[in-house]
């Protein structure tokens, strides 16, 4: 497994990172064993960088890693962990918490939801309109300095935003959707993010499924019908455009899934791909990714599938957009 640093101040993780989410129920009932043994397959491929949030089944998410990591060399894998997203009966969204005072309290709980005594990368989840940057970061500061936390991160924040967080604490990275259907970063937060020296996390690389295949429409219970990306017209026509990917893939001997995530990966060094897999199935399809070279020729062919900005219906409903640094 190749490794890329996170940044020019941030640790030096795995090419490909694992993101934990859909193990805790994001996108339908997982399977606890499964889940714990795609984490340990993960780890035994190489993959260090492991992402997670606090309010990720409300503590489920945190709790599953600490059985799937117990036993396992605490320097070989970094915890990236969000914080600060409220939720209320039924799952009702609650808005962000980012008071300097929640910061640390937040962290107590995830390490001990962990196991662990301290965070490689700590993050607030989306940005606080009633707290300033600079004070979140601030109290972030004085947790790396008591040894808690061993690198600040960001997530879903505009260029604006990652300079003034950057003013008071370096910043490893900023964990943002970055996929071929969402490319909205590329305008100004991935330069500005190279100017400062801060890497970059991607999320979201196949679209919740939608590049890879996992989704079809009229799926009974699917949270993700009610996503403008994934609903009605935009549905189709967004999945035409994934039939167009996989055409090149075919060309290529890859999976479509696996084209998506080297186009990610062949954005830059400082860009790392998060794959949100939950089974070994989808871990095992995801990791020869990394093998793939793509040529500029075959870039400009994936760019003819999937023009930037074709991607039709925001990639959250309405009630999000509005909490996020950057649009589509």
């Amino acid at each position: 497994m190749r490794t890329r640093t996170l940044g020019s101040t941030g640790p030096a993780v795995s090419a490909l990172g694992l993101g934990a989410m859909s193990m805790s129920g994001s996108y339908g009932p997982a399977d606890r064993g499964e889940a714990i043994a795609t984490v340990h397959a993960a780890l035994d491929a190489g993959v260090t960088l492991i992402d997670t949030g606090d309010f990720y089944g409300m503590g489920h998410n945190e709790m599953l890693l600490a059985e799937a990591l117990r036993g396992r060399d605490r320097d070989g894998y970094v915890l990236s962990v969000k914080f600060g997203q409220q939720r209320g009966p039924g799952n009702t969204f609650g808005g962000q918490d980012n008071r300097p005072a929640s910061v640390r309290n937040f962290l107590l709980y995830s390490m001990t939801r962990l196991g662990v005594d301290y965070v490689d990368i700590y993050r607030p989840a989306r940005l606080d309109p009633a707290v300033p940057i600079e004070d979140t970061v601030g109290a972030l500061k004085e947790l790396v300095e008591g040894g808690y936390v061993r690198h600040i991160g960001l997530s879903e924040v505009d260029a604006v935003t990652v300079r003034r967080a950057h003013a008071v604490h370096p910043i490893a990275d900023l964990q943002i959707e970055y996929s071929l259907l969402s490319r909205a970063v590329e305008a100004e937060v991935l330069p500005t993010l190279r100017e400062l020296g801060v890497g970059l996390t991607a999320y979201g690389i196949l679209s919740r499924g939608l590049i890879s295949g996992n989704w079809a429409p009229g799926k009974a219970g699917d949270p993700r019908n009610g996503s403008p990306r994934f609903a009605g017209e935009n549905g189709e026509h967004n999945l035409a455009l994934v039939a167009a990917l996989r055409r090149v893939a075919g060309e290529k001997g890859c999976t479509v899934a696996q084209l998506a995530i080297a186009w990610v990966a062949a954005q830059g060094n400082d860009v790392v791909p998060l794959v949100g897999a939950r089974t070994r199935e989808r871990l095992a399809e995801a990791l020869p990714a990394l093998e793939l070279k793509l040529t500029s020729e075959d870039l400009a062919e994936i760019e003819r599938a999937v023009p930037k900005g074709s991607a039709r219906g925001d990639r959250y409903p309405a009630a999000f957009m509005s909490s996020l640094g950057v649009g589509n």
